[in-house]
């Protein structure tokens, strides 16, 4: 892991130091620094997921804290409508959240509906999970067996929206990201071992969910 400062929201103006892999595309948290970072911080982090261009390494079966060495636990949560999931230190060391799930975690991304779901089953047999490697059963899943991580979508309403709360609140010059541009981005690892899938599931899925197979 690589150690990169950040922005706070701490009226004592003390940056947040994330402990970043960009190998398996996660980063530990410490208790609260998600919740502390600021606005341009959220934005920073950001930028950096969507050039991300290697796929991820798959995640070990057991994950372990890097303060007490002890296996970190599969937790389920919810940030506003959005399910999230990540590894914690049951002693209240942190946590480790890939980045498809800081995504989540800040509105970015979005579960596909059922309807999106069939239209993805139409072209592909399944997927790997992004979260920790794990293939996805199209035909019989809408979410991850194993860490339970929901199929997402790129929503480039959403994406923008975020944005612009984010660049208001961080007092930073509007932008506005495009379908395209931000697909064409994030796609990057969600390259099909064979043929890509059609533009209408190119516009409907992202890399959220790994590779295609």
């Amino acid at each position: 892991m690589r150690r990169q400062a950040f922005a706070s929201r701490a009226a004592s103006g003390r940056g947040v130091e994330l402990d970043i892999c960009d190998d398996c595309q996660g980063i530990w948290f410490d208790p609260f620094e998600s919740a502390s970072l600021a606005p341009a911080a959220i934005l920073e982090l950001f930028e950096a997921i969507r050039k991300q261009q290697a796929p991820a390494r798959p995640l070990a079966v057991t994950c372990s804290c890097p303060v007490c060495q002890r296996a970190l636990a599969l937790t389920h949560d919810f940030e506003r409508t959005n399910r999230i999931t990540y590894f914690r230190c049951a002693q209240g060391h942190g946590r480790f959240t890939t980045f498809m799930q800081f995504l989540r975690e800040k509105n970015f991304v979005r579960s596909l509906s059922p309807a999106e779901v069939n239209r993805l089953r139409a072209v592909v047999a399944q997927v790997k999970c992004s979260s920790c490697g794990a293939p996805v059963d199209l035909a019989r899943d809408m979410e991850c067996s194993y860490c339970h991580a929901p199929l997402s979508v790129l929503d480039a309403d959403a994406v923008n929206h975020t944005v612009a709360e984010l660049q208001l609140a961080a007092n930073a010059p509007p932008r506005t990201i495009g379908a395209g541009e931000a697909m064409n981005a994030l796609i990057a690892s969600a390259r099909a071992e064979r043929d890509d899938p059609p533009d209408l599931v190119r516009g409907a899925i992202s890399m959220l969910l790994g590779a295609l197979t």
